[in-house]
């Protein structure tokens, strides 16, 4: 079973937006019949939310929480951000059916106290089409699968029940997917722009050579987010994922510099010279993940 839940950066409650869910008792009945399913995440009003859906997960386990009784934590995995946040109503359509079948002056008095909201497939298809709209395109399609999939949304949409829910496990737990979406948002959070070398090239079609770089590797278990990636052109992106070159925690560049060309030194200026990073500061990257590599920098770079 599907469900909405509502998340904001201020919440009184022990959320990670792509890690896990704190919710009181009397959700858990709701959380618990999404357990391996999938919930989209919403910014309620609260704090300037716009009210608009941001991501998708699946619940992979549902727990108690250990330090408080009349908690619980639902623990999310493949997290998936949208393209774009999708708007919980367009021409005054409302992107959940409880909404529509209730009179519009009654929505907002329905939505206190019900930040966990069970949702039919066929809205949570729509929203994820939406969401992710660009990454399941039929020119990404094309790009991604060699036009084996066509166009993944619309693949989604015109799905039958019975194959709904296999098609949405492929397509969101498709790593091809998952990379095609990660890359494309780290790299418009750097303005197409490398973050080391400043270098911002296109080809003809408008597409940028920068790349999308996880600083926590997802081999080792890093996730696909914006705050663990940094947009680096090819070059650059190889010597990253080597360890040859990292970050320190006010973004100033490490280098090896024993390792690395003098010639090809050159490219990064000083060697305290500060990353360029994005404008949002909710797109930086997160100090605990370049704390992760920057300690096998370190471990690669003693040997």
């Amino acid at each position: 079973m599907k469900a909405v839940f509502d998340t904001k950066p201020t919440s009184i409650y022990d959320d990670d937006q792509t890690e896990h869910y704190q919710f009181p008792r009397r959700y858990l009945t709701s959380v618990r019949q999404c357990k391996n399913d999938w919930v989209v995440l919403r910014r309620p009003r609260a704090d300037g939310g716009n009210l608009a859906y941001f991501a998708v997960a699946r619940i992979a386990d549902v727990e108690q929480d250990i330090n408080n009784p009349a908690m619980s934590y639902a623990r999310y995995a493949d997290y998936v951000q949208f393209d774009n946040p999708v708007p919980w109503r367009v021409d005054g359509r409302y992107a959940e059916e409880a909404l529509r079948i209730i009179p519009q002056k009654q929505v907002g008095v329905y939505l206190r106290g019900r930040s966990v909201r069970i949702i039919s497939d066929e809205d949570f298809v729509a929203i994820v089409v939406a969401g992710l709209g660009q990454t399941l395109s039929k020119s990404a399609a094309l790009d991604l699968f060699d036009g084996a999939f066509g166009n993944m949304g619309e693949a989604l949409s015109n799905s039958l029940p019975e194959e709904r829910d296999y098609r949405v496990q492929r397509i969101l737990t498709s790593r091809i997917v998952r990379e095609a979406n990660f890359r494309a948002l780290v790299c418009e959070a750097y303005e197409n722009r490398c973050a080391i070398t400043g270098l911002a090239v296109l080809d003809h079609a408008g597409k940028p050579e920068v790349q999308g770089a996880h600083i926590w590797a997802v081999a080792s278990g890093g996730p696909d987010v914006v705050q663990n990636g940094i947009a680096l052109t090819a070059t650059v992106h190889w010597l990253f994922d080597r360890h040859l070159i990292s970050l320190t925690d006010e973004y100033d560049l490490l280098v090896s510099a024993e390792k690395i060309p003098p010639t090809f030194l050159e490219l990064f200026g000083q060697l305290s010279k500060r990353i360029a990073l994005p404008a949002r500061e909710s797109d930086r990257p997160h100090p605990s993940y370049i704390a992760r590599h920057r300690e096998l920098f370190y471990e690669k770079n003693r040997r």
